[in-house]
């Protein structure tokens, strides 16, 4: 099969494969939580299954595939398989790393339960479906599942690829139904709101047309004619990417005559765009192909975007596992750039009971799998106003840093208190980020970021229970780009390491000092 051949599930036949694959991941999720220790066979599929031109504002995207690595860490358990599948192959040392932090499971023990694959193929294409383009590579996976009654796939984002994959491999998806993808877009994540009774911006979905963005613009204003912006935002959009911002004073001034045409006539120009590379003709394809919303852009004095990480289990009971402050950039504070956890002390309660309410309503709906909700909140006098304005429905940015505190710790989040504590009864505060990047950094090799992380200290100690986790290590030579979850017993010790890192990292790339290597 060529790759341009690769199509989604049609016949009624794969339909029905479909559903009985659907079937089968219950019971081992049954099977697995009676005993973890039993054997079975994880594929890791971490393809980026988004609409291309989107994924091309994230520098170095195709080495997101690593962001998954933390899976590596279920090898800890004697009986799991782990069958890895990407793009490109990975650089030995970036795997050495991740099995060094395995506690209490020798090195060796764990390189022969872990089976790495790859296509060999850098281009933009989701890796989902480079696979279905190879059928040998399906049958060396194939080849590493023992038993398909104890094996399933897990991967970043479920797309109908993921779900054409799941068929040819016959091997159920530990994600969500790619025919609940509407409610994990920009429009979906409305009606989701609405009916858990969470409240969110004032704003219109299910847009398509230059036509529909002027009237919803127009409408808030009429609604409020104080507004100042307001955010035009694609269905599909990617880490805030897909965001642009609408300010009537500085578009259209005064006046409340002819709004929908006076709009209508600016927009080409009028838009500020999240990402630089993002312009008129090309955001305005994407929003007629794809729709997506316009909400009013929530201001106040005192900001902060916190969210909340859920998930539904595969024999659908919702369940909040964490909540984040997120750090965020670009022109108008849309772009993800990282997260603290857990979210402030003030507000995480809050925050936790709403998202518990959207789990809740998604799994009514079908969803299982990892997602998070983006809210923005507002201080108005001594109480915090919090607005839902997005679900992510895939394994998003705060996921791997969580998942990296939870295997190598052991330990558990307390819905009581909003808090993670380690075996040994102390509370674990984190500082992650995908976007540490600098062209200083370009040319370390991973075994050179390696050799600087334990020279200095920075690696992630267990005794300790503290330290520097890195990620997205194979993007650092060519993009001098990486990201790293800092672990501490509290915020501003996390907080330390994290700055501590930065400023090794440039001592140690810096032309005037001697080098530690």
């Amino acid at each position: 099969m060529e790759l341009n051949d690769a199509q989604p599930l049609h016949s009624q036949a794969d339909q029905e494969s479909w559903a009985s694959l659907l079937a089968r991941m219950p019971e081992l999720y049954r099977t697995l939580a009676k005993d973890p220790r039993s054997p079975q066979t994880v594929v890791v599929i971490p393809s980026l299954s988004f609409d291309a031109r989107e994924l091309q504002k994230i520098t170095g995207v195709h080495h997101y595939e690593e962001r998954m690595l933390v899976n590596l860490m279920l090898l800890r358990q004697p009986r799991t398989k782990l069958v890895y599948v990407t793009s490109q192959p990975i650089d030995p040392t970036i795997i050495d790393y991740y099995l060094a932090m395995l506690p209490g499971v020798p090195h060796a023990h764990a390189r022969q339960r872990l089976v790495l694959l790859h296509c060999g193929d850098a281009s933009a294409v989701p890796l989902s479906r480079k696979i279905l383009g190879r059928p040998r590579l399906i049958e060396r996976i194939l080849s590493e599942v023992a038993d398909k009654n104890r094996a399933h796939i897990a991967c970043f984002n479920s797309s109908p690829w993921e779900r054409a994959l799941a068929v040819r491999l016959d091997l159920p998806l530990h994600s969500v139904d790619p025919a609940l993808n509407y409610l994990g877009t920009k429009s979906g994540c409305r009606h989701v709101f609405r009916a858990a009774g969470v409240e969110m911006p004032d704003g219109f979905e299910d847009l398509l047309t230059p036509q529909d963005i002027a009237s919803a613009l127009a409408e808030l204003r009429r609604r409020n004619p104080d507004l100042r912006r307001a955010v035009v935002k694609l269905n599909d959009g990617f880490s805030g990417e897909g965001n642009a911002i609408f300010k009537y004073a500085e578009a259209i001034g005064d006046g409340s005559q002819d709004l929908e045409k006076r709009i209508l006539d600016v927009l080409p120009t009028a838009l500020k765009y999240e990402a630089p590379i993002e312009h008129w003709a090309s955001f305005s394809q994407k929003y007629s192909e794809m729709g997506g919303v316009v909400e009013a852009f929530v201001e106040g004095e005192e900001k902060v975007s916190p969210s909340v990480q859920c998930r539904v289990n595969a024999i659908g009971e919702p369940q909040v596992i964490s909540t984040h402050d997120q750090v965020l950039g670009g022109p108008s504070g849309q772009v993800f750039l990282g997260c603290t956890f857990p979210a402030a002390d003030e507000y995480r309660l809050a925050i936790q009971e709403s998202g518990g309410k959207v789990a809740e309503e998604l799994a009514r709906r079908g969803v299982i799998g990892r997602f998070g909700i983006d809210y923005v909140s507002v201080k108005e006098g001594d109480a915090w106003r919090h607005y839902a304005i997005e679900v992510n429905l895939r394994k998003g940015g705060t996921t791997h840093p969580f998942l990296t505190l939870k295997f190598l710790t052991a330990g558990h989040y307390d819905l009581a208190d909003g808090l993670f504590y380690a075996p040994s009864g102390r509370p674990k505060y984190y500082f992650a980020t995908d976007t540490v990047q600098s062209e200083r950094y370009r040319g370390l090799l991973p075994e050179d970021l390696v050799d600087i992380a334990v020279f200095h200290g920075l690696h992630f100690h267990g005794p300790t229970e503290r330290g520097v986790v890195f990620h997205l290590i194979g993007a650092l030579s060519e993009y001098g780009k990486l990201g790293l979850v800092a672990i501490g017993d509290n915020p501003q010790q996390a907080r330390f390491l994290y700055k501590q890192t930065l400023q090794v990292l440039d001592g140690e790339t810096s032309p005037h000092v001697e080098k530690t290597l």
